[in-house]
């Protein structure tokens, strides 16, 4: 076994480089608004569990930019989602319990899913609509 010794300077230099490195090679999802502003930053490996990250700890994703989205399971209860762009988002399964989706985009992926009648105040009431 070798020994080398360096100065503290060039330690310091060399671990400096080192964890610059580690943070550039971990991957940042960034949750957008429709202005393209970054309003949530996560290190979850997909987008839908950065917006699930976000959601539960409360963060506002008010104007969300959410187009095309992989969201089906998510767990989206109490989210702020007013004024977001979903459109073609897939909600397939998702939890929207609570949500405030006022204003919110949606033109979706055209699922097979159909309602009927007496489905329709069970489905307003999900998405928190307050059936008088």
């Amino acid at each position: 076994m070798k020994t080398l010794t360096i100065s503290d300077e060039t330690y310091e230099k060399i671990k400096g480089q080192i964890e610059n490195q580690i943070k550039e090679d971990t991957k940042k999802i960034e949750i957008k608004n429709i202005d393209g502003d970054v309003i949530y930053t996560s290190s979850k490996p997909t987008l839908k569990e950065a917006v699930e990250e976000a959601v539960g700890c409360g963060a506002n994703l008010c104007d969300a930019d959410l187009y095309d989205a992989d969201l089906s399971d998510a767990d989206l209860s109490d989210a702020d989602l007013s004024g977001a762009n979903l459109y073609g988002a897939n909600l397939s399964g998702a939890n929207l319990c609570g949500a405030d989706l006022y204003g919110a985009k949606f033109y979706g992926q055209g699922g097979e899913q159909k309602l009927t009648k007496k489905q329709v105040p069970e489905f307003l009431e999900a998405l928190g609509f307050e059936i008088i």
